[in-house]
């Protein structure tokens, strides 16, 4: 996380979100939450250790107690400059000393603990080992919308991202296509993400031609022609806090099946979006776009969820897809982004981030979603 992030939370706001955190976790049934390096410990208290490695950082939260952070001693003065650092308790420990006994004494012994889906094995079996009592569930199955609900500072800076976002496309869109192997477009993207405050790119696709049929194509060195349909999808974070969007463009005049397919993705995500509302299921997300697909024809090649949460990590809960009945809250962020593959031939997605309202729903994404023409 950047200090410029750091900077925009306060120890209050890290105090409100542990705290509500804890009482969320008792709600659920469980102990407490143990939460190891990794974007809940950024999001719980603005903390990102130096480096991780195999020496155990772990916050310790539980209803009614103080939130305690076990740190090594050779990094508890980062971690004292953190700016949640004055919302809890920081216990260190030194190199031939037993973390795991230190932090025993935290936990109840016959307790059952939401633990961060990316916390080591090698820490978890030595608190098994030390507390035999305990049990734990992955962070993400026991509260899985522990982050999903944002507030107004934080739909700010996502909206920030998106803007950047989007200012990265109307600028690729004007940069030569034709003779170009994908990976130099792509490196397009990353330093333009980068101009517009982007601290960290986590992709940068750009599908040409066929590999366009493929939703994860790594961008290779395969040459852009006249004619080819592009798809382009690409994110990172800006001050912590997750961009992601997706346009297709065409290097000259498409033909008419390419319009037409163009279309009916744009129609669906059109659909997509103004399903959104609250109380309506993340499923009612996906049917809505998925329905538009499926009646033009193009069902079968509509091969993925519609969209996925996003925040400080650009996926995460709740995800748009058939059989999540969890209802849309305002604040929630999410990507609606339907998309048509045609094996061998060419694709098309069309992707903004969408927060919900009070009253619907808000693209944070607002380029044209118009087939573009590019050269």
């Amino acid at each position: 996380m950047t200090g410029s992030t750091a900077a925009s939370f306060t120890a209050d706001d890290y105090r409100a979100r542990m705290e509500r955190a804890a009482r969320t976790a008792a709600d659920a049934g469980l102990a407490g939450l143990l939460v190891a390096p990794g974007p809940d410990l950024v999001w719980l208290t603005g903390y990102t250790p130096p480096a991780v490695t195999e020496r155990l950082t772990l916050l310790v939260l539980a209803a009614g107690q103080d939130p305690v952070l076990v740190v090594p001693a050779l990094e508890a003065p980062d971690a004292h400059r953190a700016a949640g650092a004055a919302a809890l308790t920081l216990r260190d420990w030194t190199d031939g000393k037993d973390p795991y006994a230190a932090t025993a004494a935290l936990l109840d012994a016959s307790g059952r603990f939401g633990i961060s889906d990316n916390a080591w094995a090698l820490h978890l079996l030595a608190l098994q080992q030390a507390v035999p009592g305990s049990s734990y569930a992955s962070l993400t199955e026991a509260l899985p919308m522990l982050r999903a609900v944002k507030d107004a500072a934080e739909l700010d800076l996502m909206a920030a991202a998106g803007a950047a976002a989007d200012a990265t496309f109307e600028e690729i869109r004007n940069v030569p296509f034709a003779g170009r192997p994908e990976s130099e477009v792509a490196a397009d993207l990353d330093r333009l993400l980068r101009r517009h405050g982007h601290e960290q790119v986590d992709f940068t696709i750009v599908a040409s031609g066929p590999n366009g049929a493929n939703p994860h194509h790594e961008a290779g060195e395969r040459v852009i022609a006249r004619d080819d349909m592009v798809v382009l999808d690409f994110g990172g974070l800006r001050d912590g806090y997750g961009s992601d969007t997706s346009r297709t463009v065409h290097v000259g005049e498409p033909t008419d099946e390419e319009r037409r397919v163009h279309d009916i993705v744009r129609e669906a995500q059109e659909a997509g979006f103004r399903a959104v509302r609250p109380g309506a299921a993340c499923q009612d997300v996906d049917r809505a776009a998925r329905e538009v697909v499926a009646a033009a024809g193009y069902g079968e090649y509509f091969i993925h969820r519609t969209g996925h949460g996003i925040g400080v990590t650009t996926h995460e809960p709740p995800y748009m897809i058939e059989g999540e009945e969890r209802p849309l809250v305002p604040g929630m962020c999410f990507s609606v982004e339907p998309g048509i593959y045609l094996p061998g031939r060419f694709g098309v997605r069309i992707e903004d981030i969408v927060t919900v309202t009070e009253d619907g729903g808000r693209r944070l994404n607002t380029t044209t979603r118009e087939l573009v023409i590019v050269e």
